[in-house]
């Protein structure tokens, strides 16, 4: 008897925080019972009560095994409370179709987490695994073995708009700067290409036509034909040097934005390094997360100046090239018409 009460006891508590709890709840009254009456000195437990709670020890371990799909009452995220379908995975995870469900074994309520996990695989795994429920097959499961502190280490990992919000307003410029610098990328390029195109088919004619910068060039030549060979290079040097801020234009903007996006992260690292020194002056060092979630936020200005930066360098790179490709065809033609004038003229 000493052996049953020890028994008793362990399964109340092991039972009030399974999840099997939520579709046996009657077998709670029954171990109270059950312990007072071993407490008890007047009267002994029965033969149907050991059979009982042996027979809710073998039915814990076989519901630990167990999908099972069944409905219940919880309360939403917001804070209203429906009645709905629910799975249970033996006793790991309570989950719906919108994601996992949460247990309190000290209230004994159902509740929807306060944020799913950001990755899609583990919400939609759960939609699959509700309508799979009872028609066999397999699913692909985003299981939480630990019974919910994987799961709870998820839900507080910050998602990319809530990391970009740390930036704050230093953040906010250095990604403003990003988008007006590929902006201004994307129309220089489109630009540039079409400009390569009209030249590329200017080469292949004869006379000039002024829809590109190199037929302009050839067309002040023809102009001058009759001057002599320095004042014709003179002119050419002059149209050349017109087409120049066409084809340059904007390339100055996005270098600027590649140097200073870096430097603006390292701004925001700074002042956030200094907030997180003044927390520590004021609280102290104790709390390692409260001094980690400074230096992320301090860090995360300088992660968004190299995500902007970067890119801004390599599209520089190939918009300068474009330029510089087209400019470079306009030198030689014009290096060349003032050699073939000089020795049609010599």
């Amino acid at each position: 008897f000493g052996v049953l009460q020890t028994v008793s006891g362990d399964a109340q508590g092991r039972f009030k925080t399974s999840l099997t709890n939520i579709q046996y709840p009657d077998r709670g009254d029954f171990l109270v019972e059950l312990g007072s009456k071993m407490a008890g000195a007047s009267e002994l437990a029965s033969i149907e009560d050991i059979e009982r709670l042996w027979f809710e020890l073998q039915r814990e371990v076989a519901e630990q095994g167990k999908i099972v799909n069944f409905t219940t009452e919880y309360a939403t995220a917001d804070g209203e409370r429906v009645s709905g379908e629910v799975v249970r995975v033996g006793v790991f995870n309570l989950v719906f179709d919108d994601g996992y469900l949460t247990y309190d074994s000290t209230t004994e309520n159902i509740t929807e987490l306060q944020r799913q996990p950001e990755q899609a695989r583990y919400t939609g795994s759960t939609a699959d695994l509700v309508d799979a429920t009872g028609q066999g097959g397999t699913v692909r499961f985003g299981l939480d073995v630990t019974r919910g502190s994987i799961l709870s280490l998820l839900v507080e990992s910050p998602t990319i708009t809530e990391r970009v919000n740390q930036g704050g307003i230093v953040g906010y410029c250095i990604i403003g700067l990003g988008i007006i610098g590929l902006l201004i990328a994307i129309w220089r390029w489109i630009g540039l290409s079409s400009d390569s195109r009209k030249v590329s088919a200017q080469l292949k004619r004869d006379s000039a036509s002024t829809d590109n910068p190199l037929g302009r060039v050839l067309a002040a030549y023809e102009s001058n034909k009759a001057a002599d060979t320095e004042t014709i290079e003179l002119k050419l040097s002059e149209a050349a040097l017109k087409e120049m801020p066409g084809l340059t234009k904007g390339l100055l903007f996005i270098k600027v934005i590649s140097v200073v996006a870096p430097l603006m992260g390292l701004l925001g690292t700074v002042t956030g390094m200094i907030k997180t020194f003044q927390v520590i002056t004021l609280y102290g060092a104790g709390d390692p997360k409260m001094m980690a979630g400074g230096i992320s936020q301090a860090l995360m200005t300088t992660v968004l100046g190299l995500v902007v930066a970067i890119p801004m360098v390599l599209i520089h790179t190939l918009v300068s090239g474009q330029s510089r490709k087209i400019v470079n065809i306009i030198h030689a033609q014009s290096a060349g018409i003032v050699a073939q004038h000089s020795e049609k003229h010599g």
